[in-house]
């Protein structure tokens, strides 16, 4: 039986949401869309790119992947969203949840986007950065996801006729919460979660509830409530995966300053394509001549393709092309450079940035990946088992050291090996 089935809002956020189920010691592959989903499996996570699609749109897909889930006769479904409630005014957290609730008959559900072990938390329904209230932080200037306020019943408000309320933190603590629920205000309650402590009583509380939203600490909570006293699933919690032979290749579309200082640290020993998005974007023979450059090279080791700027860069490709055009077009020229180094025998990918993750993905035709422990690569390493197997690291451009690209690279190298030194003892 399927315990849990994740529905996450965008790729990256699904893969570190299985990375967490999987360290907290359940087995939990990810799926891209709802027909690769299978049976089997303790946990599963549907990543589907709905953060920011029509409402109507939204509330389709999770239907959709209720059904999926339902199939394989989930006992509970988690809504997965950003610790930083990324949402605009009209969605999609809200009609996604008003989706869910329907389609699972609950009568209730709760919503946590606290990720305690990264200081974000949520205290008499305000949502905090460190000590800094959400709409005072970096949130206030996202140009798709604005922060306008801190106040979750508010911003959660504005997006559905489902009346929103609060459960706060006294009533959590004094284990009074189950009495409350007899007479709570609404149907849709923020939950207040400021530590691991918080965490764990909210997952205690959900733990049969058929519908449950969140963030990252909440879900691999449920996980650990659900298998209590059960031993550790052998499949889950893996530092290295199974090999992928075949060249290695760095794919990067984020233009975020880490990706950057990432690029510099890669290009100082390995052969890097930087692509001028504003002066080469429409040239038809830009992706052959990649191709072909990397062919040259791919025998001795990585190369990378980058189409990230710095700031100047970026203004320039979206004077010519406009925000979103210019976003579209970098991820178009990615995609289908990924896919011309699969086809001269790439098998080892480090992604940088999340939309660019699911265009490789796409043009890759990978729809269900094993997924390892969340460690120092942030959840985001995964494998496609198949005659050509394929190993990813797909990273949200924002995070890790100038050393990322080089240790990613080395993990799926190490995983090779190993899974030589196996076949050859055996």
């Amino acid at each position: 039986m399927l315990e849990l089935g994740v529905l996450a809002d965008d790729l990256t956020g699904g893969m570190m949401i299985a990375s967490l189920i999987e360290l907290a010691g359940v087995a939990c592959p990810l799926a891209t869309t709802p027909d690769a989903l299978e049976p089997g499996a303790e946990a599963a996570v549907l990543a589907r790119k709905i953060r920011l699609v029509d409402p109507d749109e939204a509330r389709q897909e999770a239907h959709a992947a209720a059904a999926a889930f339902a199939r394989l006769g989930a006992r509970r479904i988690y809504s997965k969203y950003s610790a930083l409630f990324d949402s605009t005014a009209r969605g999609n957290i809200g009609p996604i949840a008003e989706a869910l609730l329907e389609a699972t008959g609950a009568a209730r559900t709760v919503f946590c986007p606290a990720y305690v072990e990264r200081d974000v938390t949520v205290y008499q329904g305000r949502l905090f950065v460190g000590p800094t209230p959400l709409a005072e932080s970096f949130k206030r200037f996202d140009p798709a996801t604005p922060a306008l306020t801190s106040d979750l019943v508010e911003a959660l408000q504005a997006q559905t006729n489902v009346k929103v309320g609060l459960l706060p933190r006294k009533v959590l603590a004094a284990g009074k919460a189950e009495a409350w629920l007899a007479n709570a205000p609404a149907p849709f309650l923020i939950v207040d979660a400021i530590d691991a402590g918080d965490i764990e009583r909210i997952a205690a509380l959900t733990l049969d509830w058929p519908l449950v939203t969140g963030a990252d600490s909440l879900a691999p909570a449920l996980a650990r409530a659900w298998r209590r006293g059960a031993a550790r699933d052998p499949a889950a919690g893996r530092r290295l995966l199974p090999p992928a032979p075949g060249f290695e290749a760095v794919i990067a579309g984020s233009c975020a300053p880490p990706t950057l200082a990432q690029l510099a640290a890669f290009e100082r020993d390995n052969p890097l394509w930087r692509i001028d998005l504003a002066a080469d974007a429409d040239d038809p023979g830009l992706v052959r001549r990649i191709l072909a450059w990397a062919g040259e090279r791919l025998a001795d080791g990585p190369v990378a393709v980058a189409t990230s700027a710095d700031k100047p860069g970026v203004a320039a490709a979206q004077a010519r092309f406009g925000r979103d055009g210019a976003a579209s077009r970098a991820d178009a020229l990615l995609a289908g450079i990924a896919a011309g180094l699969a086809g001269l025998g790439a098998r080892k990918f480090v992604v940088a940035g999340g939309e660019t993750s699911g265009a490789v993905l796409s043009a890759l035709a990978i729809r269900k990946v094993e997924v390892a422990a969340y460690d120092d690569l942030f959840g985001g390493y995964c494998h496609q088992r198949g005659p050509e197997p394929m190993s990813l690291v797909l990273k949200a451009g924002s995070i890790g050291g100038a050393d990322f690209l080089i240790r990613a690279l080395a993990r799926m190298r190490q995983a090779d090996a190993e899974g030589d030194k196996a076949a050859h003892d055996a």
